[in-house]
């Protein structure tokens, strides 16, 4: 069976990317195509495969500023020409599960979110000024064609990563999803079995809509030491506002971030989530997450009221607390909540938890929907 593999972009190691590390595992023959590829950027198994970039990756600083050629990746994702597939495996939050699908191939979706940038968080990305305005034909088109790509005549099935993404799918695209949660490498991080250090955690991604600066207003309130760990575009402008007690770590090691996580009180999470793997890598190491209470941690965080409510011995073991309103009040008031109930938390069933959402779990409930698929494919 030929396999294409067809995904977003290759610019870094994101969850998407991870995502796709396990497809590269599970496929290991497949050609990969991709709008704008970075080498050396992801993983050495996704680095493996054979990598078809579309035109936009030669362009003169398209690997820092890909994101500006947004308009151009409808005509991107349709050049690519996949004949004599038998298998088209997109990992999709943007246009890659817009690719044509061959006569006689299967297409299945496994959906990250439908395009952020003009469905859901449009206003987190372009605002609701001028720049928004002048967008508006764009957004119009971009959506459209978002739709006419989506159904079965170019997806076969949608798998999509959380109950949210179902939902958005239903909702912008009028199909069903079957849910597969995305694989965390959940080996990575351990509880340590030492009580935790006196700071929180929080990873950043400094984009719209991560709301770091939702923490860092809340923790200027509350006083508590925040350590904040990643980079991106916005961090510059957030450091440079941060109180005494929020540390910015830039950019570390896979292992160092392991360390953070399982020595903090708990990691602070203050973003609605497609699905949210860091989440998931805190409670690995045993640590309890703080979470907004909306998207993707609401599959993944088990908020301390709801397991005392339920009081089934099956019930799972709380693993976090909830807040509802992304605001800083919102967030100090979960944190004093959170210390409160801390001495409740149990690091081994938090880990326990976490561990339904590793890779190999993935894999097979993955196989399961593409076997189906197949199953249903015309002679």
């Amino acid at each position: 069976m030929r396999v294409a593999l067809v995904h977003d972009w290759l610019t870094g190691l994101r969850g998407g990317e991870r995502v796709l590390h396990e497809l590269a595992g599970m496929f290991p023959d497949a050609d990969l195509y991709t709008l704008v590829h970075v080498p050396g950027s992801t993983s050495d198994a996704i680095e493996r495969l054979r990598v078809h970039a579309s035109p936009l990756s030669r362009w003169p600083g398209a690997a820092r500023h890909y994101r500006k050629l947004l308009p151009l990746f409808p005509w991107a994702i349709r050049r690519f020409r996949l004949e004599g597939y038998d298998l088209v495996l997109s990992s999709s939050h943007a246009v890659a599960k817009s690719v044509r699908r061959p006569d006689g191939a299967v297409h299945v979706c496994y959906c990250h979110t439908p395009m952020r940038y003009v469905w859901d968080r449009a206003d987190a990305y372009l605002g609701r000024g001028l720049l928004r305005a002048l967008a508006t034909p764009a957004v119009f088109a971009l959506r459209r064609f978002d739709v006419s790509t989506s159904g079965p005549d170019c997806v076969t099935r949608f798998v999509a990563n959380s109950n949210e993404v179902a939902a958005r799918i239903r909702r912008h695209y009028r199909r069903d999803a079957e849910v597969v949660f995305p694989p965390v490498d959940v080996e990575r991080f351990r509880p340590t079995g030492a009580a935790p250090d006196d700071f929180y955690l929080l990873i950043g991604g400094f984009v719209a809509y991560k709301n770091e600066g939702i923490a860092l207003e809340a923790f200027r309130r509350l006083g508590r030491r925040l350590v904040v760990a990643g980079d991106g575009p916005g961090r510059a402008r957030l450091e440079a506002r941060a109180p005494a007690n929020v540390e910015f770590t830039g950019r570390i090691s896979d292992a160092e971030l392991a360390g953070l996580a399982g020595r903090c009180r708990a990691l602070v999470h203050p973003q609605e989530e497609d699905f949210g793997i860091a989440a998931v890598e805190a409670q690995a190491a045993g640590r309890p997450v703080i979470a907004l209470g909306r998207g993707g941690a609401l599959d993944t965080v088990v908020p301390m009221i709801d397991a005392d409510s339920n009081g089934l011995p099956e019930a799972p073991a709380p693993t976090g607390v909830h807040f509802d309103q992304p605001t800083p009040e919102a967030l100090a008031e979960a944190v004093e909540r959170f210390e409160k109930l801390e001495a409740r938390f149990d690091g081994a069933r938090i880990r326990a938890w976490a561990e339904r959402f590793g890779a190999p779990r993935f894999r097979r409930e993955l196989t399961e929907q593409i076997d189906t698929a197949l199953a249903h494919r015309p002679c």
